[in-house]
């Protein structure tokens, strides 16, 4: 058995990492002392017991528990956003590239990816890399999630409030604290537009990147990559071109991957086929954040990555 200890596991990723983790063949789970959350020396031992620490807490109290776990030599795998595009750490989507699970297995600092851009990254990275569409672009993403994303201040205001709104943008300074990661690991010369907003549904996400092609390049063709790309991914999976793969189409909704690790990608493509959209479609608490989160201790571990991924 291998120990895993959650730092900040009352929270919302953390709660969801633990609920999957008891269901674990291979891993414990060990937790600290509610009384003593807030005791450094608590956490330290605990940290030197664990296999991984992961932590499921703000981004500045992440930074205080990394400085002890670095004082230990622990490893840990981070859920906040603090570390994804630091250095010495290792991006936690295993699907970026045919390296990445190697790099993950032999880290001892992960960064759990966040969960818009893990819906950006897997739809543009391999584009642009092939070629058929520009580093340089001017990237526009529009994204709905569900209230959970904003943690348990949201949930409460949602859950309690019916003053909350039904539907709201937000992130309209332009300065979201996702942007780097989007721009870093899709591998973009220019900041993207990003308007991020919440809807009065729990969980569920999409995020939509519309597309204007130039020269010969044709929506198509973006479809057949994405499809070569994540041939063998297990997580991963993309629709028929122009397919509207939702239980309540010709709607497209942000459901029907509630607490699952998948990802659905589409691409849905105007008659001449030069312009359309690319969408992710994702569980802002599974694949974008706790789901994923086990994914990586699975492979940090050793183990099969697919086992307890899933709430279902």
């Amino acid at each position: 058995m291998k120990k895993v200890f959650i730092d900040g596991e009352t929270g919302t990723t953390g709660l969801q990492v633990r609920e999957r983790l008891i269901h674990h063949p291979d891993i414990e789970v060990i937790s600290i002392d509610p009384a003593k959350k807030r005791d450094v020396e608590e956490k330290r031992r605990l940290m030197k017991e664990a296999d991984v620490t992961v932590l499921c807490l703000p981004d500045d109290a992440a930074k205080d528990s990394v400085v002890l776990a670095k004082e230990e030599n622990c490893r840990v795998l981070d859920a906040s956003s603090v570390h994804r595009v630091a250095n010495g750490w290792v991006y936690g989507l295993p699907e970026l590239d045919v390296t990445q699970r190697d790099k993950i297995k032999d880290a001892q600092f992960v960064s759990n990816p966040g969960c818009y851009p893990t819906g950006v990254v897997l739809l543009l990275k391999p584009l642009v890399e092939a070629g058929l569409l520009p580093a340089n672009g001017d990237y526009s993403i529009n994204a709905v999630s569900g209230y959970s994303g904003g943690g348990n201040a949201l949930i409460d205001r949602y859950e309690s409030d019916n003053k909350a709104p039904i539907f709201g943008a937000y992130g309209l300074s332009f300065n979201h604290k996702h942007l780097p990661e989007m721009k870093v690991w899709a591998g973009l010369s220019k900041t993207p537009i990003f308007v991020p907003s919440v809807g009065n549904f729990r969980q569920g996400m999409l995020t939509f990147l519309p597309i204007h092609l130039k020269g010969d390049t044709t929506m198509a063709q973006l479809h057949a990559k994405l499809v070569e790309i994540y041939a063998n991914d297990t997580f991963v999976t993309v629709n028929d071109l122009n397919l509207v793969a939702d239980n309540a189409a010709p709607f497209l909704t942000p459901h029907d991957l509630e607490n699952t690790n998948q990802v659905e990608l589409s691409v849905l493509s105007e008659p001449g086929n030069q312009s359309g959209i690319l969408v992710a479609k994702l569980d802002n608490l599974g694949k974008g954040a706790s789901g994923a989160a086990v994914q990586n201790l699975n492979i940090m571990l050793g183990f099969a990555e697919d086992i307890a991924v899933n709430l279902r």
